[in-house]
């Protein structure tokens, strides 16, 4: 027979856990050695029929999550974008992991004007942006001299915009915003590189 305290001091460890999450929210930073060895671990259908995100690739997933209402975002669900991997996490502490595609990166700039924040690794459901749905024009240079990218897209409802760029290149990204530009450097070279660009500032 269950006793009520056991499942209480789970349920503590498990908000606990989604907590420190959350605290990390956009700020999370590369662990020494951290590698994807799991490409989709135990966990990976309870979270993601739970968040109906079965049946999607990972693609697909950071898509939906990337672009969803901020609204309409669910509560309890970490998605946090690496080179190789998606990190989840679930509301009860379930973890998984889905493998990104071998040759490109996914990286998601928020460009500001006055207020941003720390930002390493891109969470889908936490990282907010300053410049919510708004209208830019977004430039990628390699170093070869080549364009990769030239278009005016919205920002997302979180202020993000998302880009997939090849694996194992250096290039400049270029934002423009109301006749504002700004310019960053961006790399797709080592597995813990940024996914996340938040100091890329349109004055």
């Amino acid at each position: 027979m269950y006793t009520v305290q056991a499942p209480t001091r789970a349920r503590v460890a498990a908000t606990a856990a989604i907590g420190a999450l959350l605290l990390a929210g956009c700020t999370s930073a590369p662990s020494p050695g951290a590698h994807s060895s799991t490409l989709a671990s135990p966990g990976v259908a309870d979270v993601l029929s739970e968040h109906d995100l079965t049946g999607l690739s990972t693609t697909d997933v950071i898509e939906r999550l990337d672009t969803m209402p901020v609204a309409e975002r669910p509560t309890g669900l970490i998605a946090s974008v690496h080179p190789r991997r998606v990190s989840i996490t679930g509301d009860r502490g379930q973890e998984a992991e889905l493998a990104m595609p071998e040759d490109e990166v996914y990286i998601s700039i928020a460009p500001y004007r006055r207020t941003t924040h720390q930002c390493h690794f891109h969470s889908l459901t936490t990282c907010v942006g300053e410049l919510r749905n708004a209208n830019v024009h977004i430039t990628l240079t390699g170093d070869s001299g080549e364009t990769l990218i030239d278009e005016a897209r919205p920002t997302y409802d979180n202020g993000f915009i998302g880009i997939w760029v090849p694996r194992g290149i250096k290039a400049t990204l270029t934002i423009k915003h109301n006749e504002k530009v700004g310019t960053q450097r961006i790399s797709t070279t080592e597995d813990d590189d940024p996914t996340c660009i938040t100091n890329l500032k349109v004055a």
